[in-house]
């Protein structure tokens, strides 16, 4: 009895110390019942996740940003960037640009391709030039005729009635003729890497056609086209038009002159051969 009431036989640590399920501190799992302290469970922080291709990284990870700016700068990485480049290729070739400008009336598109053919060319290569074209090389067919000597004598010969269909037929020729060898430059240019349009093409091909064999023509009207002057001026006109058709098609094609001449090689041919044959 006396060990009884001295406390002996029962558990004699104070009630705060009685066996009691541990409670887990705040963030952390319970471990279960029966395990040893030293043997507890703990919840790890949550491991951060890969970052999926193509994402853009976090602006506030310093470290991130510099990995990635050194990745990008080394061989076998891309980094986009923009440059001032409108075409998005450093080095290719760029074409001159086109004069910003309404198109240019019929008088100044004359006197330009005589005297400014440079910038004439490069303003009109994406206008159409129809009604000057066709105008101009109608009345160059019309009086073309009388450039050479046979012809000239028999339409001087003839009656009225027979002589206008004749010219007229002439002008009409010519018309079609400058059409044909147009559209021949312009196909050719196009297969050498040209990019231009066809009606510019064309049109400024037989201006240029009829213009630069204007003089060779009028003093073949007084002179006949066996003189030697004529002939002279002949040759001179016809290198003249080698000149023009191939800054024309360079410029309304982005050629270089050498594709440009070689685009340009049939019609002066063929110039040589229609209207120059008297000074072979």
């Amino acid at each position: 009895m006396a060990g009884f009431r001295n406390g002996r036989g029962r558990d004699n640590r104070p009630p705060q110390q009685q066996h009691r399920p541990q409670q887990a501190p705040y963030g952390y799992d319970a471990p279960p019942q029966g395990y040893p302290p030293q043997q507890q469970w703990q919840q790890q922080p949550p491991r951060p996740q890969p970052q999926p291709y193509g994402e853009p990284e976090y602006f506030g990870d310093p470290h991130a940003q510099h990995h990635h700016a050194a990745t990008a700068n080394n061989p076998g990485h891309t980094q986009m960037f923009s440059v001032d480049d409108p075409y998005g290729q450093q080095g290719a070739y760029q074409a001159p640009p086109v004069p910003v400008g309404p198109r240019l009336p019929w008088k100044a598109l004359l006197s330009g391709i005589v005297l400014r053919p440079a910038d004439t060319f490069l303003r009109m290569r994406d206008h159409a030039v129809w009604g000057p074209a066709l105008i101009v090389t109608f009345l160059y067919g019309l009086l073309a005729i009388f450039g050479f000597d046979q012809a000239r004598d028999e339409v001087l010969n003839a009656t009225i009635s027979s002589t206008i269909p004749y010219v007229l037929m002439t002008g009409v020729g010519f018309v079609v003729a400058g059409l044909i060898l147009g559209a021949v430059t312009h196909t050719l240019a196009r297969q050498l890497g040209g990019d231009g349009a066809w009606q510019p093409t064309v049109g400024l091909s037989m201006l240029i056609m009829s213009l630069t064999d204007a003089p060779r023509l009028l003093f073949a009207l007084f002179l006949g086209g066996d003189n030697g002057l004529v002939q002279i001026i002949g040759w001179l006109t016809w290198g003249a038009a080698g000149a023009l058709f191939t800054l024309m098609v360079s410029r309304s094609h982005d050629l270089p002159w050498p594709k440009a001449l070689g685009a340009s090689a049939i019609q002066l041919v063929a110039l040589l051969s229609l209207i120059k044959l008297g000074t072979l």
